[in-house]
């Protein structure tokens, strides 16, 4: 359908439309981590998170329509999946020293973050925002963008940021790309595994209690 033809509402303007397809973009590329290499993974990062912060900040809050928190379809082997790509794409490299965390102000050691907590987090928001957005009720896309760019604001912009910052390092450090991983031998995750791994580990605990 053409742009000139949705319905005259702020969920299907133009901005917004815009907004919608780099977060599902985001989302994809995120669950697809794993099929990269080390350095095609940095490369897209560093291209995609900027569009992802530039649309999210051209757009205004709308007022929401529900007193409700809008629905959450992300769950916590959905983050720990994502989570764990990332990870294992940056190994040593998932870890930078934090700059804006809160406790910095009173903390005489630094503190660590990772790009990969980060991009999950980001990736959180992102799919739970987008799955509202696939539902087709105007008012429940109203408050999931509300939702969104409230978020945003609080926490996920700034997560973006910092992890943009650490990639933004790698992908020009001094011989970016010469240590790329061996395709051979590199290890995919497969998420069906993934979630049987996540099961068998849970079992046994519950096991050892």
């Amino acid at each position: 359908m053409d742009l000139d033809q949705l319905p005259d509402h702020i969920v299907y303007s133009k901005n917004v439309i815009e907004f919608v397809t780099v977060a599902a973009e985001t989302c994809l590329f995120l669950e697809h981590a794993a099929e990269l290499s080390r350095t095609d993974f940095i490369q897209k990062s560093v291209k995609i998170l900027p569009l992802l912060y530039l649309n999210a900040s051209l757009l205004e809050i709308p007022e929401a329509v529900y007193d409700n928190i809008t629905e959450k379809f992300v769950n916590e082997e959905d983050y720990q999946f994502v989570r764990e790509q990332v990870e294992q794409l940056l190994g040593p490299d998932d870890s930078y020293l934090e700059t804006f965390h809160p406790d910095m102000a009173i903390s005489d050691t630094p503190i660590a973050a990772f790009v990969s907590e980060n991009l999950a987090d980001i990736y959180q928001e992102l799919k739970d925002f987008a799955a509202s957005y696939q539902l087709g009720d105007t008012d429940v896309m109203n408050d999931a963008l509300v939702a969104c760019l409230e978020a945003f604001g609080e926490h996920w912009g700034q997560k973006l940021l910092n992890a943009l910052r650490a990639l933004h390092a790698l992908r020009f450090s001094d011989g970016f790309g010469v240590e790329d991983d061996d395709s051979s031998s590199k290890k995919v995750i497969d998420r069906n595994l993934f979630l049987k791994f996540q099961h068998d580990e849970d079992d046994g605990l519950m096991n050892l209690l």
